[in-house]
């Protein structure tokens, strides 16, 4: 379901000085003004966010966004097996590091309905020596929308960290797309980034995911089926679209439970039929609800692939999240778990699905999303999976 992960940046946080080129018009630059560290810049359009967007991501009403319902109460999840963490204290800077961005590159044209598609990718390259591993972003959007243009202070911050940056266009249900194409979308942006690896400097054998909402589930989803011909297609088919790490920040598995933990009103409105999330399952024309056809629901769940050769996971959702049930993370970290896979989980203590100020939520839960506390972990995860 879910938007992005939309911390609330965008309203608080000043233009990036850092030393920042752009190979295209429409990426912005700056120059440095400092060495000392700086707000990391917020998602360009009014206010600081991409047209349309609030924050670092999250799709309005007024934009014509998915139809989203928050939930009125969320039922504590089980911890036993996670690791609780504040999310409090500093914020992200950036600055340190000057960064390069290839904006609009087209990685692919499908055709979808009969209609062809260019989807296109930003990619965040800091200006560091030697190849750096690749980290591939997948923003959120309600199965929706897939505004590549998000979420961009944190993807700036994990780009200075030493690593290339991709944040990816994906079909969704609005063009047509089901999760199988949007999965597709993925391992070919991947398989593009793989073949065109000496041009930008990237080290090829080192490839994450990582991706908040409904792009932490295709993150799950490109995780789990790796090696799986059913989800490659397009270009570059020579190329391996296999990961190496995943990081999925609030995302759903089983697609028909997304709700599980909210009060019964809210249950009803997410397995509706016509909803965003069913037209990514079972296609735009379908008239089925979410609860209509359990085979579906499980090839569409990232849980149902999960074996012991997964590639390590980093799991992260927060503790009153009213759009993803936390369980839907618990179920899929339990799962790898149990097949013998790596995982890792942490529960944001008093965390929302991001920023929810723009529709009355607490703007502040939002910030513990860029904290130092919570993008450290994932830093650190990184390092230990791409960087050995």
């Amino acid at each position: 379901m879910g938007l992005a992960a939309s911390v609330v940046l965008g309203l608080v946080v000043t233009a990036c000085s850092s030393d920042s080129d752009s190979t295209a018009s429409s990426a912005a630059s700056s120059s440095p003004s400092s060495s000392k560290p700086t707000d990391c810049p917020a998602s360009q359009g009014p206010g600081g966010a991409a047209a349309g967007q609030t924050g670092s991501g999250a799709p309005s009403r007024a934009a014509g966004g998915p139809s989203i319902t928050i939930a009125k109460s969320v039922k504590a999840s089980d911890t036993s097996t996670s690791t609780v963490i504040d999310g409090g204290g500093a914020q992200i800077e950036c600055g340190k590091t000057g960064v390069t961005t290839h904006s609009d590159v087209v990685y692919s044209s499908p055709t979808t309905g009969g209609k062809k598609t260019d989807l296109k990718l930003d990619l965040q390259l800091p200006k560091t020596d030697g190849k750096k591993p690749l980290v591939v972003y997948m923003t959120g959007g309600g199965f929706a929308m897939a505004d590549k243009t998000g979420n961009l202070n944190q993807r700036t911050y994990v780009a200075e960290q030493g690593y290339a940056v991709a944040s990816i266009q994906y079909r969704t249900a609005t063009t047509g797309g089901t999760y199988k194409e949007a999965v597709q979308d993925v391992k070919s942006a991947i398989r593009y980034l793989r073949a065109h690896a000496d041009e930008y400097g990237i080290d090829s054998a080192h490839v994450a995911v990582w991706g908040q909402s409904a792009g932490g589930y295709l993150a799950a989803m490109t995780g789990t089926t790796n090696g799986l011909k059913q989800f490659e297609a397009g270009d570059n088919l020579g190329q391996s679209s296999d990961v190496q790490a995943v990081v999925d920040e609030f995302g759903p598995g089983d697609l028909s439970k997304t709700a599980s933990d909210f009060d019964a009103a809210t249950q009803k409105t997410y397995v509706e039929a016509g909803s965003s999330t069913a037209k990514f399952v079972f296609g735009a024309d379908s008239k089925k609800k979410l609860t209509d056809d359990p085979s579906a629901i499980k090839d569409a769940d990232p849980s149902t692939y999960a074996d012991s050769s997964d590639p390590a996971f980093v799991i992260l959702h927060g503790s009153d999240d009213h759009l993803v049930s936390p369980s839907q993370t618990l179920t899929l970290h339990n799962t790898l778990r149990d097949k013998g896979a790596d995982s890792t989980r942490y529960v944001v203590k008093g965390a929302d699905h991001g920023d929810l100020s723009f529709m009355g939520g607490d703007s502040k839960t939002g910030l513990k999303w860029s904290s130092q506390e919570v993008m450290g972990d994932i830093v650190t995860f990184l390092g230990k999976h791409l960087n050995g």
